[in-house]
């Protein structure tokens, strides 16, 4: 085992993950699963029906304490006091000078303890920023990134196997963004109903101990395990945004369409409030589009948009989709560039592959009749 591998922390599922024989690779200082059967095989397990993934590296941190959600809006982009216990909303952290820290989910356990869930490649970064900012306030932080295991199950079908594992009172209380608590095999088993794949679906935060029982309960129900090469696939697809690839410390949310994560009307005097005001106050000088290929050949993260030969953009995520059968990505472009139908291409290797500004996201799930 070389030194870099002997370093890597280990989820709570790792030896789930080593029994089933996944490829395991480096992800943010953690040893993870990035396939199992095959990546196109778990995508489509999650389009088709239901997968589940590790994804006990994000970050969580719990707030406790009568002006935990002032310290959460003070940390967020977005009015998070507006929520009532049970109610969850995306947002960003931001720097002072309205560079985004991270993407976050923040949810509203009860009156006083609050549940935050950060990026596994921020984790450390945000633990400490946030550890910074709550000594201002009466509140405490928790950090449970290491004594609990977190599962997403997505799919069509996975509410239904859900329900037979955690029980479908429990499920089907939960609405969209909704979250909540309850006892399973004896341990507190927290659920919410969001994901990061385009699909329905739960993530699920349990004690450590109770995570490899769950994780096999869910096998017995017939929910795929899959990888984090289907996650990014799948995410893709549905346009959300990738930390270190679409969004960073030198982006603000108006480039990436967050401008729904940002609330200004509150008053609230919010980290980077004053450079977001500045930012929606004048035009953005690029913006992040989704694109599609209109021939053969795989745009990726770092190749160069071009529109008459000229370098206009970057594209900052890409690949083939599964489900639509050809390249997709996402990348920047000039404003005057990015509106749907525009015809631009992309440097693959040298060769330029014709795509198209496409509508976002990239694929909806179909409705249900």
């Amino acid at each position: 085992m070389s030194p870099e591998t002997e370093t890597l922390l280990h989820t709570p599922l790792h030896g789930e993950h080593v029994a089933l024989g996944a490829r395991l690779v480096p992800f943010a200082g953690w040893e993870m699963p990035v396939q199992y059967a095959g990546i196109v095989e778990e995508h489509n397990a999650v389009r088709g029906a239901a997968g589940m993934f590790d994804v006990s590296h994000m970050g969580r941190f719990e707030v406790h304490g009568p002006d935990a959600g002032r310290f959460l809006r003070h940390v967020s982009t977005w009015d998070v006091t507006t929520l009532a216990p049970g109610g969850g909303h995306y947002a960003a952290a931001c720097r002072e000078d309205g560079g985004i820290l991270d993407d976050v989910y923040v949810f509203r356990l009860e009156d006083e303890r609050w549940l935050i869930v950060v990026n596994a490649s921020n984790a450390p970064k945000m633990r400490d920023w946030m550890a910074r900012h709550v000594a201002q306030f009466d509140a405490r932080l928790v950090d449970r990134h290491h004594s609990t295991a977190m599962i997403a199950v997505q799919g069509p079908d996975a509410l239904a196997r859900l329900d037979a594992v955690i029980g479908a009172d429990f499920v089907r209380s939960l609405k969209p963004r909704r979250c909540g608590e309850t006892d399973w095999e004896g341990h507190t088993l927290f659920a919410s109903r969001t994901g990061y794949t385009g699909e329905d679906g739960l993530e699920l935060v349990i004690e450590d101990q109770g995570g490899p029982a769950l994780w096999r309960a869910l096998l017995e129900a017939g929910v795929t395990p899959c990888g984090l090469g289907a996650r990014d696939t799948l995410r893709l697809e549905a346009a959300l945004l990738l930390y270190g690839n679409d969004i960073d410390e030198e982006t603000n949310p108006f480039e990436v369409g967050l401008d729904w994560v940002v609330t200004f009307d509150d008053g609230a005097e919010f980290l980077g409030r004053g450079a977001l005001v500045r930012a929606k106050e004048r035009d953005v000088t690029r913006r992040l589009v989704c694109l599609r290929a209109l021939d053969r050949g795989i745009m990726r993260h770092g190749h160069a948009i071009r529109n008459d030969g000229a370098d206009v953009g970057v594209v900052t995520s890409g690949g083939f989709s599964p489900t639509l059968g050809l390249s997709i990505g996402l990348g920047f472009v000039p404003p005057a560039l990015g509106e749907v139908g525009c015809r631009l291409e992309v440097d693959v290797r040298g060769k330029a592959l014709p795509v198209e500004v496409v509508p976002r996201p990239l694929y909806k799930r179909p409705k249900k009749n």
